[in-house]
């Protein structure tokens, strides 16, 4: 006789807790106001972490998102990083005023391959205070499938030192996203020094979220946010 095929076990979070690890993100350039108002929405509803959009939505999410506990959250230096110093302190404190209450910015990957530490160090400093001196949380996006194991350690070690409340694998336009190897890296280094992580890139499912969660992850960037939930409720309702 063949044996029925078995559920997935419920898994131990619950969807409450679940949207509170999550970052609802729509980054694509061809996002229109419409769709950051469904996102808003979206997460507000849910009552998610926060939402996460380009620096021009910033103002209209926050206007969405008033009277709610979801944060805006935006990026800087967004996607490659390249950008000078002086720019990307410019763009966090203008989304700051603007409503942002979490900044994502991204590494100078170059200056960190090239070895120039001091570089990437006094980069990220810089954009830590402006964060810190108005009560944002600061997390830098690393682009961990451009970077050696050997250069993701030290990637942490300086956003450690910088004040950077988090790291964050990827901005998802890059090669790759979130790998449980990663995630598992990074929380093993961050942790210890007091640094939040935050997976991004390729998170599509539940399980890819629950994977996250199991590697170390504090925190999941995803566009499916709704979608993750709405699998998580029907499978724990199940």
């Amino acid at each position: 006789m063949t044996a029925k095929p078995r559920r997935p076990a419920a898994p131990a979070i619950t969807p409450a807790e679940m949207a509170r690890r999550i970052d609802h993100t729509l980054l694509k350039p061809q996002a229109t106001a419409a769709d950051i108002l469904r996102l808003c929405d979206e997460a507000r509803m849910a009552a998610m972490a926060a939402v996460c959009v380009n620096p021009v939505y910033v103002p209209l999410a926050a206007e969405r998102l008033t009277g709610s506990d979801v944060r805006v959250c935006t990026v800087v230096g967004f996607p490659l990083g390249a950008t000078a110093t002086a720019v990307k302190v410019l763009e966090a404190r203008l989304a700051i005023e603007s409503g942002a209450r979490e900044i994502d910015s991204v590494m100078f990957v170059g200056g960190l391959k090239g070895g120039d530490e001091t570089a990437v160090l006094d980069d990220l400093r810089a954009v830590a205070e402006v964060c810190r001196s108005t009560g944002a949380l600061c997390k830098v996006i690393l682009e961990t499938c451009l970077l050696t194991d050997e250069e993701k350690d030290r990637a942490v070690e300086l956003a450690a030192r910088s004040g950077a409340h988090y790291v964050k694998t990827s901005t998802g336009f890059g090669a790759a996203g979130a790998t449980v190897e990663d995630v598992t890296r990074l929380a093993a280094r961050a942790h210890p020094l007091g640094v939040c992580v935050k997976a991004s890139g390729g998170i599509r499912s539940l399980d890819d979220a629950l994977r996250m969660l199991a590697a170390g992850a504090d925190r999941i960037g995803t566009s499916n946010g709704a979608a993750i939930l709405r699998e998580l409720e029907g499978r724990t309702s199940a």
